[in-house]
């Protein structure tokens, strides 16, 4: 089987699994009276994350660090670029500041964390609880804060809950679904990993190069569905929403719960350039939160051709 090959079928199955564990857990919490804001600012979030989660969890106690650490990264650079360029072109998105500014704060703060510690170097058991302990205060905070005052936020973790919804609402069907959705995404980590080191080393490209570009799009394709769909629904919230939400599970839940388990080192090239790339994506997305600018066609070209470039240039080696 070549690495193509066994990366396909990662993919293939990452996305599917993703897809079955979302929709599937999502209709059994809803099934057992678990609030749709629960739902949309956890379940979603996560589920849609796991593809990711498991993927540098593979490669982390495989060996390949930079595949784990190049997920993460690349995966909030393609989320930013690719998929919210994708979701403009699909449907104009408005932005609704009241809904989208703490959660956008708080994802600039984590990727700053980010950067700061692809610094250093290294993301340490230590790093990685701190990481974990800071998504813990920000999901008890804004479950607290949403619970209370029913803010234009609230709206659009509930409406991320009923986008996920699938329509047969059989208890022992989705049940079925998750299972089936947490073991197709294990078997398509294994793959996509296998693969990814595979072609790394037959081509000569380092695996982090990999890992920012084929293993990070590979396993962000849940939230690529997501948020398109959200945008053909002109649920622009919730595409915007979902983005914001999966580059913070990115960095404190995958990067956190990763590190954790196996330390991770950062390769020297991802700290000189990629993080600071991740850092820039977060604060475009921030300045269309803030200023409720409403993000065109052309703009979502601007930002699907300047992740062409961006993988241009890691192609290329300029940098």
């Amino acid at each position: 089987m070549t690495p193509v090959l066994f990366i396909a079928a990662g993919i293939i199955l990452l996305f599917a699994g993703g897809e079955a564990l979302v929709r599937g857990s999502v209709a059994v919490a809803t099934r057992l009276g678990v609030s749709k804001l629960v739902i949309g600012l956890t379940l979603v979030g996560f589920g849609t994350s796991t593809p990711e989660l498991v993927t540098s969890l593979r490669a982390a106690l495989a060996g390949s660090p930079a595949i784990a650490v190049g997920n993460v990264v690349g995966s909030n650079i393609a989320n930013v670029l690719l998929i919210l360029g994708v979701s403009a072109l699909v449907r104009p998105l408005p932005c609704d500041p009241a809904a989208l500014r703490r959660d956008g704060s708080v994802m600039v703060a984590a990727t700053a964390a980010l950067v700061g510690l692809a610094l250093i170097g290294t993301v340490g058991r230590i790093a990685g609880s701190l990481l974990l302990a800071g998504l813990l205060v920000y999901l008890t905070a804004t479950f607290l804060a949403e619970r209370r005052n029913g803010s234009r936020s609230a709206q659009m973790h509930i409406h991320e809950a009923e986008d996920a919804l699938p329509a047969n609402p059989s208890l022992p069907l989705n049940s079925i679904m998750a299972v089936v959705g947490i073991i197709a995404v294990i078997a398509g980590a294994g793959f996509l990993v296998e693969g990814a080191t595979i072609l790394a080393r037959q081509a000569g490209i380092s695996e982090g190069v990999i890992g920012l570009t084929v293993v990070a799009v590979g396993t962000s394709l849940p939230e690529l569905a997501t948020s398109v769909v959200a945008a053909y629904k002109r649920h622009a919230d919730v595409a915007l929403g979902n983005i914001i939400g999966s580059n913070i599970f990115n960095v404190l839940a995958i990067l956190g719960a990763t590190a954790v388990v196996q330390p991770l080192a950062v390769p020297a090239e991802m700290a000189r350039f990629d993080v600071w790339v991740a850092l820039a994506t977060a604060l475009v997305l921030m300045a269309f939160a803030f200023t409720g600018a409403r993000l065109s066609r052309t703009e979502g070209g601007v930002l699907v051709g300047a992740y062409v470039g961006y993988v241009a240039i890691l192609a290329t080696g300029i940098l």
